[in-house]
């Protein structure tokens, strides 16, 4: 079995559900808003916009890195249908433009259903 852990933009978020469901993968959890930010500084647009010498865009680079609001999305699959859950997750998400996201792998050891104790990949159904 493979945990997916998945950040992604938060407008992503139904169309990535979606996509998961079609791709049969009905069952996932969501964490909510949480922030974050990769190895860019700014976005291009206001650097663009300061460059310009817009007020707005400049009172936004301020001093320190921005964080911007993002969703994780976590997905455990029997090791088969990994590839297909992280081609589903990229393909609902991919824009091409920095900010699209990042997707984790880690193996689990162990999956127990509380209420019925099936163990496995028969908990995961």
């Amino acid at each position: 079995m493979k945990e997916i852990i998945s950040v992604i933009r938060i407008n992503k978020v139904n169309a990535t559900k979606k996509a998961l469901i079609e791709a049969g993968i009905p069952a996932f959890t969501a964490t909510g808003r949480v922030m974050g930010r990769g190895k860019g500084v700014v976005h291009y647009d206001i650097l663009n916009g300061a460059a310009e010498g817009h007020p707005e865009a400049i009172a936004q680079l301020g001093n320190a890195p921005r964080l911007v609001a993002k969703r994780i999305l976590t997905v455990v699959v029997p090791d088969e249908l990994c590839k297909t859950a992280i081609d589903t997750i990229i393909k609902a998400n991919q824009t091409g433009k920095p900010g699209d996201g990042k997707i984790f792998v880690t193996p689990i050891l162990e999956t127990i259903r509380v209420r019925t104790s099936e163990k496995g990949d028969e908990a995961l159904n």
